[in-house]
């Protein structure tokens, strides 16, 4: 497949394909190279995923990689305040795409909590998170048509505390007026410093969106995805 015609910033590395299932299957390879380098040169290594739809072949062909997963670390970039019952949850997402067969011996460490608010249950989030191995070894994003990724929404009204980077917290809860429910998500300490970042979109509207935000990536509280397409990151997508 001819690769979209974007003069793409020096930051971005473009990994294209013609259907969803095959950039899938490039990104569950490329992360299952990461995470053998890290465990080749350390005890564990960690993993923070993405949830919605696009990503569920790409976790069906990574937990079937042939990797120690008994020390691997596997997080989420962020969450809805439901519970785990709940379609919209992105814990039992992972739980019934990714967390299966040989992927089910990782250790996964979620971030909701046993309270009602997520302004409450934050602070045993961030104590939990406290127990992977950071920084995270391997970052798998998405994005929104509005430019947001993990939970870090332009609407938020916790925005501004969430892409401080003196922001001492690795996960932060947030209330955008355009979400149904609550969310936690890692900060920007806690996702920037990720030793290898990957960004999985599918659809012409989200290239639309990504052309938007390589417009003018100084204006990251627009469109919070800049920050990362800034730092550098590997684009996988598919039409």
């Amino acid at each position: 497949m001819k690769t979209p015609d974007i003069d793409w910033p020096s930051t971005v590395n473009p990994v294209i394909g013609e259907s969803a299932d095959e950039v899938a299957g490039k990104l569950a390879d490329a992360v299952a190279e990461q995470l053998e380098q890290a465990l080749a040169s350390r005890d564990r290594a960690s993993i923070a995923l993405s949830g919605g739809s696009t990503p569920k072949p790409f976790f069906e062909r990574l937990r079937d990689k042939p990797l120690d997963w008994s020390r691997v670390d596997v997080t989420l970039a962020d969450e809805r305040w439901v519970p785990f019952e709940s379609s919209d949850s992105n814990e039992r997402l992972l739980h019934e795409h990714f967390l299966q067969g040989a992927a089910a011996k990782a250790r996964f460490i979620g971030m909701k909590q046993a309270h009602e608010s997520a302004n409450a249950g934050q602070p045993l989030a961030e104590q939990a998170l406290s127990e992977l191995a950071w920084p995270l070894d391997v970052l798998v994003l998405g994005m929104g048509n509005d430019g947001h990724t993990a939970s870090l929404f332009p609407d938020a009204p916790e925005i501004d505390r969430a892409l401080d980077v003196s922001q001492p917290d690795r996960c932060m809860a947030l209330h955008p007026a355009s979400q149904r429910q609550a969310r936690l998500s890692l900060t920007r300490r806690a996702l920037e410093n990720a030793g290898w970042i990957a960004l999985h979109l599918k659809g012409e509207d989200k290239m639309d969106t990504l052309r938007a935000a390589m417009d003018d990536m100084t204006a990251v509280r627009e469109m919070p995805i800049r920050l990362f397409l800034s730092l550098g990151l590997n684009l996988f997508w598919s039409p």
